[in-house]
């Protein structure tokens, strides 16, 4: 059975079943509209599943993915930008009042940023992305100096996220909701080994584990 047949499999199962047992919920979020709880903004590392890591359903979170989980600042220009249109469509289209910013251990993007890829014809937008990662590597190599590569990546994850966030306060109305109180900024960094989660405390300004 290839790839593409067990995808349609699942599709099968998951309209006999899961579909079947949620039915009415689907049916309301088609005549109620979407109004989800929060803009979850992740990699797009196949490994990092937002609704099973956070436990969501359908219709709770708008997901915004991409290579990094990077957020490009803010820029004014007539051109085609789809992580900013989908942030400033959360806020001011869906009215979201939090931004969770997910980053994730054996990030194949940080490590892009450490060691990039050759640039080719075929990299071209690739290569200009990860230019989204160079502050945190940047500021990793001025914090650790001396660290081994796999403490290294791991502090550059989290820099990262934080940079991030910052990055969402170019955008006029997120930080308009940010300094009015309306809206919440959340940096995140999840581990695939141990499916833990650790959030950014901006008064400690350091990453805690949820606590149980």
């Amino acid at each position: 059975m290839n790839k593409i047949s067990i995808l349609k499999k699942g599709h099968e199962e998951f309209r006999k079943i899961k579909f079947k047992e949620n039915e009415d919920r689907f049916k309301r979020l088609v005549d109620e509209g979407q109004s989800p709880k929060a803009l979850f903004i992740g990699c797009s590392d196949s490994r990092l599943m937002p609704s099973m890591i956070t436990g969501s359903e359908a219709g709770d979170l708008f997901v915004v993915r991409n290579i990094g989980n990077f957020v490009p600042p803010f820029k004014p220009v007539n051109d085609y930008h789809a992580t900013a249109s989908a942030i400033e469509y959360a806020v001011s289209v869906l009215g979201i009042s939090d931004i969770i910013v997910c980053g994730h251990s054996d990030c194949g993007a940080i490590k892009a940023v450490w060691q990039p890829p050759k640039p080719t014809a075929e990299t071209i937008h690739t290569i200009k992305w990860l230019e989204l990662g160079q502050k945190a590597k940047e500021k990793a190599e001025s914090a650790l100096p001396h660290a081994e590569q796999k403490e290294l990546l791991n502090y550059t994850e989290k820099i990262s996220v934080v940079l991030q966030l910052e990055n969402l306060l170019t955008y006029p109305a997120v930080k308009r909701g940010v300094e009015n109180g309306s809206i919440f900024l959340h940096g995140w960094h999840y581990d695939l080994g141990n499916g833990k989660i650790e959030y950014y405390d901006e008064d400690k300004m350091l990453f805690e584990t949820f606590t149980e």
